[in-house]
């Protein structure tokens, strides 16, 4: 049995380099997460986690951009010291 997953599009946008120049670069794809991520957007903004919105957005997207990647590869040797922690860190997260 297939298990569903909602299915997102991002398109990430250069606009403008730290040495003053115009960016020209974009990357756009489609993936697939577990989670509803405009929740977990909401439910981070609501815990007040951080005080900025956008540092919010931020933290939420990358994290659960990471996470997805690291539970579709659980047997990968990169993520063996790692799991542990993360595994604490949204036990944590999720009671704040």
């Amino acid at each position: 049995m297939e298990k569903k997953n909602n299915k997102y599009h991002l398109v990430l946008q250069e606009l403008s380099l730290k040495d003053g120049s115009e960016g020209n670069k974009s990357l756009e794809f489609d993936f697939e997460n577990h989670d509803d991520l405009f929740q977990i957007f909401e439910v981070i903004k609501a815990k007040k986690v951080f005080d900025n919105e956008r540092t919010a957005q931020e933290f939420a997207l990358g994290l659960k951009l990471f996470t997805e990647v690291m539970l579709k590869n659980k047997q990968h040797t990169l993520f063996e010291e790692l799991r542990p922690a993360i595994m604490e860190f949204m036990k944590k997260l999720k009671s704040y």
